[in-house]
């Protein structure tokens, strides 16, 4: 169709981008916002070759956007996310705009395209808290249309001010006059923009001539910022005709400042029109001045005289900084040795700038803060370009007695000064490496107002904020902070942090500074931007300090954390923050887990090139990080471990290692040495339980990526085991399980349930019992209780949480992560609620055998199967300890719970609670759980008959035997791999004849019928597994058996009036005389115990049978 039809087929994806636009298909998920940026990306490609018919689309689609009428908050948000995404295709579309684009088409551009994008520019005020974005966006897309139409856009500049050269209304329309702010100016059409506007300057109305005034001062800068190159050599070559359209600007703006308000509105474009005039500088610089420059000379000493505070008036004062910081600014674009006068003039009014702009007793304010901001950051980095090593200021601006509004200027002028270095002379940010101590000073003194002063401390859960009223402020502030002030200090830690992000070594440089000092100021840096990670009131903050760590993680980054000892200093603080993480992630106190997975996978990454790069360099630092490759599992509430902020400082401080939390069980055995446990060790063991806990999240990609993360744990240690000369499995002793994970990893196209099936199967094959799996499955069972709770309580229990829970709950619920295990109430119309608790239980299921298996290597015995031929087998002897499982280990609390819960009556989510159980129990249970499940069912069973053996017959107790019916075939069916191996520690004869008893008296009713059927049917499973199942008296147990199910073939299918009924009583006929079969299949006789004749009689009878 694209050969045949372009037209058509481009006119269908401009269709196709229409209908997935937000306002269209209402509020964005990850698939359409992944849909959109696809269609978006076809559009620029097709551009290239089709720009006409794109642009006239993108045109008539914004033009009917904008034409729509919403209503609701929901619908104006969607709107405006549609109008960005338009305005930023139709900005990367111009800027790919082919060069032998038709003159027919600039004037399509003009008549349909710049209508609205003025829309956007003209009408988009304060009042919309979208407008500034939209302008921007809009002013972008003008810009790039400017590139290669700048006539179309000039011409309507043009007409416009023609237009009010003759209008003689006051208030006229000025609109189009400022669009000189955001076109694209080079030289030549910053010469024809002058010449315009002097030559009709003198025709305008005031309120033109002050939009003139304004917007060219703009599009000046837009010349000298996107053309530096152009102004630069204005100084090298001087331009006559541009001087010329300069100096008779210049003149006709002098003579229009008649009074202070109108000089105060011009000073700042005539000192650029000045600049722009090379030889006038150099007139003016003499002792004699030519006439026709006087008024440029007075001009200038009228300026200093303002800037030093005598210019009779503050609203002259102001506008003189103005100017002055202009001509700093402009003079940084200049070569020193092109043009010396210029820098002369610039010391001539510097000193007096500085004390204006940057005085700490009476700071500088125009009742704008912003603009005042913007102006001193000029200033700070225009004087630094001017003389870099002259840092006066910067000692003002980082005192702490300073003004927080200095503060936030220093920060944001280095960050520039790292950002734009686009000229060679420039100077760089490593002449402020001398000042890196005050900035980390400023670091935690600004972190620790703004967490303060937000009501929140980062080590503990999340609850309501306290007031203000009740933080009291430390440091320099003896007065309580108000909203204002803690706003500010958040915008200066974001600052702050976004400059580490820039430039590490800025904060990281330790001049003169021995090993244990620098450590330590490292580790205070990066615990303060681990500390903002989980700050859910500051997300913007916090994605930032992820930033900044993965930057400080980088090679280059590393070597200055502590050049004495760079691998034990990395791997001490990096494993800190790994594990300060890791446990955060566990315990839910993370907004976006999902991304912090992510952004932890890149670390883990990190870490391994690290690790590569220096694993010859210091074999004894690993040895002594590692334990010396020591594998020894430790007991299992190890690693339960408790860090607040400054425990986690003073654990990253040289020689330091994790304090043991409060009532916890020392981790010296984790490390499989004595002495002080490996920092290294008890973060690898949080790590693990972290991605083992993301396994049972309802987030795919969540699941996926804790997946993935498994590789760099592997390949952390292939290289550990490389330095050591050990097998990998010192290190990583589940390795082979772990790289399944990782291949998983890579099935992005996995439903959920496939993927959590994976997931449990993989479970299972772990083998070992380590610190890790330990944990995470305890971790996993305490939230699965409280869940489980919730669940059943629900919705009492949302009622009785009240507010706070309620709004505690959405806040979980809107986050991808954990939703029933976050804490607070439960909404179980959220499916995601139950998803997760579903997921859990597999989980526990899945890895319980390993929890297990732990416990019994503590010295509960095992069992082992019997030798010889299974023909001559008899029995075995099951080690009861080992079957039954002690009642007080969480494992067996957990196998008691799961049965109490297949009987579960909720009464809205009842039936797929014992759905589940069943399925779980069934199909995924790690086969070493095996015998403590045979054991629990037998007991329970064993319940439902009273002392004389009568069947205690209620819905309950025929509930749970139809669970045990289908768990158990689904076991026996499944052939889990392992399972042959356990399945005979356990016997299962009294369990299966009392199931028998009990459903033999439930009558023939539909229901009784069925359950009869499918127990003859787990007969049928469990004689094709007798192989693997072992039996006390088998022959006397296959005996009874057959002479149960006989009495069922002998059923009353004939005698059944309903058709229905009829047809089952067939089907059990069937089912039973397979069973029959399957038990009689090489079954001697062996009836009750008498003596010979009887003994005789009795196999006849058995045999007649």
């Amino acid at each position: 169709m694209a050969a045949h039809r372009p037209v058509e087929w481009v006119q269908a994806v401009v269709s196709r981008f229409d209908e997935q636009l937000p306002i269209k298909t209402g509020q964005q998920n990850t698939h359409t916002k992944v849909s959109t940026e696809h269609n978006k990306e076809c559009l620029i490609n097709i551009s290239k070759y089709k720009f006409s018919l794109v642009i006239s689309g993108l045109t008539t689609i914004l033009k009917n956007v904008n034409n729509m009428r919403i209503f609701g908050e929901a619908a104006e948000k969607n709107l405006y996310l549609s109008q960005l995404i338009i305005l930023d295709t139709l900005e990367k579309c111009l800027a790919g705009q082919p060069k032998d684009t038709m003159r027919l088409d600039e004037t399509m551009l003009v008549k349909q395209l710049l209508p609205e994008i003025c829309h956007f520019l003209h009408t988009c005020r304060e009042g919309n808290q979208h407008a500034a974005e939209l302008r921007n966006s809009a002013s972008g897309v003008l810009f790039s249309l400017s590139c290669n139409n700048f006539n179309a856009v000039f011409s309507r500049i043009s007409t416009r001010l023609q237009e009010l050269t003759v209008c003689s209304e006051d208030n006229v329309d000025v609109h189009d006059i400022e669009l000189l702010q955001y076109i694209n100016v080079d030289c030549a059409k910053l010469k024809r923009l002058l010449k315009e506007t002097a030559f009709k300057f003198k025709a305008l109305k005031k309120v033109a001539q002050l939009a003139v005034i304004n917007s060219l001062e703009k599009a000046f800068w837009n010349w000298v910022e996107n053309y530096p190159d152009e102004f630069t050599k204005l100084y090298q070559i001087p331009q006559t005709d541009m001087a010329d359209c300069a100096e008779k600007l210049f003149d006709l703006v002098d003579g229009f400042a008649e009074s202070t308000k109108r000089k105060a509105a011009v000073w700042p474009l005539q000192i650029i029109l000045l600049i722009l005039c090379p030889e006038i500088i150099q007139d003016i610089s003499k002792d004699v001045v030519d006439e026709n420059n006087m008024n440029k000379k007075l001009f200038l000493d009228s300026l200093r005289k303002a800037l030093a505070g005598h210019g009779g008036s503050r609203q002259l004062t102001e506008s003189a900084a103005i100017a002055c910081v202009k001509l700093c600014k402009a003079s940084t674009y200049i070569n020193w040795e092109d043009n010396s006068v210029i820098f002369l003039l610039v010391q001539s009014m510097v000193v007096d700038l500085k004390n204006l702009l940057f005085n700490p007793s009476k700071p500088f304010s125009r009742g704008s803060q912003p603009a005042d901001v913007d102006l001193m950051i000029d200033c700070l980095v225009s004087c630094f370009r001017i003389s870099p090593h002259n840092n006066q200021h910067f000692k003002i601006c980082l005192a702490q007695n300073s003004p927080s509004t200095f503060h936030y200027v220093l920060v944001n002028s280095l960050h520039r000064i790292i950002t734009n270095s686009a000229l060679d002379w420039w100077p760089k940010i490593d002449a402020v490496y001398c000042h890196s101590v005050e900035l980390r000073n400023m670091f935690g003194e600004t972190l620790h107002k703004a967490v303060q002063g937000c009501g929140a401390h980062p080590a503990i859960r999340m609850a309501p904020s306290l007031t203000f009223k009740e933080k009291v402020t430390s440091l320099k502030f003896k007065e309580k902070p108000t909203d204002l002030e803690t706003r500010s200090y958040k915008y200066l830690l974001l600052s702050m942090v976004k400059l580490i992000h820039a430039d590490p070594k800025l904060l990281l440089c330790n001049p003169r500074k021995q090993g244990p000092e620098t450590q330590g100021s490292t580790a205070e840096l990066i615990t303060g931007l681990v500390q903002l990670v989980p700050q859910s009131h500051m997300p913007e903050i916090a994605q930032e300090a992820m930033e900044a760590l993965l930057v400080l993680h980088q090679l280059d980054s590393i070597d200055l954390w502590n050049p004495d000892a760079p691998v034990e200093t990395f791997w001490e603080i990096s494993s800190q923050m790994l594990f300060y993480i890791c446990k955060k992630l566990t315990s839910h106190q993370m907004l976006s887990s999902t991304e912090i997975l992510k952004w932890l996978r890149e670390i883990l990454i990190c870490r391994n090139k690290f690790l590569l790069k220096n694993k010859q360099a210091d074999r004894s630092s690993f040895l002594f990080l590692y334990g010396g490759g020591c594998d020894v599992p430790s007991s299992g509430n190890t690693s339960h471990m408790s860090m607040d902020h400054e425990e986690l400082l003073r654990a990253c401080t040289p020689g330091a290692s994790l304090r043991k939390g409060k009532g916890n069980s020392s981790m010296d055995s984790a490390a499989g040495c004595s002495g002080s446990p490996p920092i290294c060790r008890q973060a690898q063991t949080k790590l693990e339980v972290a991605l083992y806990m993301f396994l049972w999240s309802p987030d795919t990609e969540a699941v996926l990526v804790a997946m993935s993360c498994f590789r760099h744990l592997c390949e952390e240690a292939d290289i550990r085991c490389g330095v050591d000369e050990v097998s990998v499995h010192n290190f990583l002793p589940n390795y082979n399980t772990f790289m399944e994970f990782a291949s998983v990893s890579n099935m992005m196209s996995t439903g959920r349930a496939a993927l959590q099936k994976r997931a449990m199967a993989l479970l299972r094959r772990i083998e070992h019992p380590t610190p890790g799996n330990t944990e995470a499955w305890e971790d996993t069972h305490a939230k699965w209780e409280q869940a489980t709770k919730l669940i059943l309580n629900y919705p009492k229990a949302k009622m009785e949480d009240g507010q706070a829970a309620e709004s505690l709950h959405k806040t979980i619920v809107k986050r991808r992560m954990s939703h029933v295990s976050g804490g607070g109430s439960i909404d179980l119309s959220d499916t995601d609620s139950l998803q997760e608790w579903i997921n859990m239980t597999g989980f526990l299921c899945a890895l319980g055998g390993v929890c297990l298996q732990q416990r019994s290597n503590s010295g509960l015995a095992t069992y082992s199967p019997p030798m010889g031929p299974v023909s001559e087998r008899k029995g075995s002897m099951i080690s009861v300890m080992s079957s039954e499982g002690n009642a007080d280990t969480p494992v067996s609390k957990f196998m008691d719970r799961l049965l109490s819960l297949m009987v579960c009556n909720h009464e809205k989510v009842g039936l797929q609670i014992r759905t589940n159980v069943k399925d779980l129990v069934g199909l995924e249970l790690s086969p070493a759980l095996y015998p403590m499940l045979f054991n629990k069912l037998k007991n329970t069973i064993s319940k439902f008959f009273d002392s004389q053996g009568q069947v205690l017959l209620t819905d309950t107790n025929t509930q749970f035997v139809e669970q045990t019916i289908a768990i158990m075939k689904n076991l026996l069916d499944n052939h889990t791999e392992g399972s042959s191996e356990h399945l005979g520690q356990a016997s299962i004869e009294t369990m299966m004849l009392n199931l028998v008893r009990y459903v033999r008296v439930l009558g023939n009713m539909v229901h009784a019928i069925q359950i009869k059927t499918k127990l003859c049917q787990l007969v049928e499973v469990m004689m094709a597994r007798r192989d693997d199942l072992s039996f006390c008296q088998e022959m006397k147990f296959r005996n009874k058996m057959v002479e149960y199910l006989t009495d069922w073939v002998m059923g009353t299918s004939n005698q059944a009036a309903d058709d229905d009924v009829k047809c089952l009583t067939r089907d059990l006929d069937q089912a039973s005389m397979e069973a029959v079969v399957s038990l009689l299949a090489g079954l001697p006789l062996q009836p009750e115990e008498g003596d010979g004749v009887e003994l005789m009689e009795a196999k006849s009878q058995l045999f007649l049978k």
